[in-house]
């Protein structure tokens, strides 16, 4: 095989290894989510009321404060030692603090040491999730042809929904089980089963080399001793930028989870509410990559502002329809409100995003700016559940939660840079040089 035909191959394998290991990762994350809304609250607290959701969803948070720590460990690594070896840590942490989950015992058999174990095994999962999507997109980045660079990195993003898919669909039969079984040992089964698909994925991703990017620093003496120092000297203002855009990512965690615990309490059946999020993610399978590659067209910040500001449009609407009585209407509006709107800002920041920092620094830059915007996304489904968002006429408070971040979001997007003509190569090295990339 010729080094071109090598080279030209290497984009769609990252991208597999990519959309195959994000599937694990959020598979497992997604499947806690999912449990924190329908089971968490019955086996890991003392009742079942809504003081027991908040708390439920407030372990579904801790994950989100161990992610900014995660990022500055995993992003030093990731810029020093290589992207794929942090990858093949995070895929394993996740693997096994997921599988142990399966194992707790419950409140009625150990009291508050079960919720507390629970935090402990979130807290590893945040860990692990802190490095995964910023490691794999630089990866894919970094292996991508320069004018289709924001398509191959949506893939690592489409993997996201596709764990997002497996564990909804895993969950269904779960949460068809006559209580009995459902709370004893029917929801630890897809727990358990996260440790067939962590080996799938690992002898998947283990035969990826390292990026061409990576390799020409290393040989050249750019690697940074610490990247976090020119990351905060250099490009403190994309970190900002990526914080306040990351918010964004909110609207996933209202969509996938909150919105589980709002469709019940109007009435819709717990196994209608999972496939809701089913159907939307395995639409957004398809329009992400799509919206990828609009976005090497037409450039990244278009793109990603129109996901932010439809996703709130959107949102009311979605809300409404859940009391409404008419299915084929919330489904439309559920594939509208994420498949249409959301998917586009979440296909796009992975290049995006990763555009903004140099090859030295942009795991950290990556990790670290979104991890900390991703607390708003974690803490999300409790802030607004406290809100009262699960209560009938939640839907107003979910809709102007949703509103506020999607400005947020959009109005730090426009104060980027456009880079979709930048050469890989010149990416983040005007900040470091202090003037203007040219193409």
């Amino acid at each position: 095989m010729t080094t071109t035909a090598t080279s030209r191959k290497t984009p769609v394998k990252a991208a597999a290894a990519s959309f195959m290991g994000s599937a694990v990762e959020y598979y497992d994350f997604f499947l806690f989510g999912s449990a924190a809304a329908l089971i968490f609250p019955t086996v890991f607290f003392p009742s079942g009321d809504d003081a027991a959701l908040v708390m439920s969803f407030a372990t579904f948070g801790f994950a989100y404060i161990a992610r900014p720590v995660g990022a500055v460990i995993l992003g030093h690594f990731g810029d020093r030692i290589g992207r794929q070896k942090v990858l093949m840590f995070t895929l394993l942490l996740m693997g096994i603090s997921t599988f142990i989950i399966g194992c707790l015992p419950g409140f009625a058999q150990i009291g508050w040491f079960a919720p507390a174990l629970l935090v402990v095994c979130r807290l590893l999962q945040g860990l692990s999730a802190a490095g995964e999507q910023a490691g794999a997109s630089s990866l894919t980045l970094e292996h991508a042809p320069e004018n289709r660079r924001s398509f191959f990195t949506s893939w690592t993003l489409t993997g996201t929904q596709g764990g997002q898919i497996l564990a909804a669909l895993i969950f269904i039969p779960v949460v068809a089980l006559p209580d009995d079984i459902k709370f004893s040992w029917g929801w630890r089964v897809p727990f358990w089963l996260s440790a067939v698909v962590v080996v799938v994925a690992f002898f998947i991703r283990r035969s990826l080399h390292e990026t061409p990017e990576f390799e020409t620093a290393k040989a050249t003496g750019q690697i940074a001793r610490m990247p976090l120092v020119p990351l905060l000297r250099d490009h403190w203002r994309d970190v900002l930028r990526v914080i306040c855009c990351a918010f964004i990512a909110a609207v996933s965690t209202v969509f996938g989870n909150l919105a589980l615990a709002y469709g019940t309490e109007q009435g819709l059946a717990q196994s209608m509410t999972l496939w809701l999020v089913v159907v939307a993610n395995i639409v957004a399978l398809g329009t992400q990559p799509l919206f990828g590659v609009l976005a090497d067209r037409i450039g990244r910040k278009p793109v990603f502002i129109y996901g932010a500001l439809s996703s709130a449009a959107f949102m009311p609407f979605y809300m409404l329809s859940m009391g409404a009585g008419n299915a084929f209407v919330t489904f439309a509006l559920a594939i509208l409100t994420f498949s249409c709107g959301y998917a586009a800002a979440n296909a796009v920041w992975p290049s995006f995003y990763g555009e903004m920092f140099s090859t030295r620094v942009r795991f950290s830059g990556m990790a670290i700016g979104t991890q900390l915007g991703f607390l708003m996304a974690g803490f999300a489904p409790s802030i607004v559940a406290a809100l009262g968002g699960v209560e009938e006429g939640g839907w107003v408070v979910i809709s102007l939660f949703t509103a506020v971040i999607a400005v947020i979001a959009s109005v730090s997007a426009l104060t980027a840079r456009e880079t979709k003509d930048v050469p890989t190569a010149r990416l983040g090295v005007a900040a470091e040089e202090r003037v203007p990339v040219t193409a």
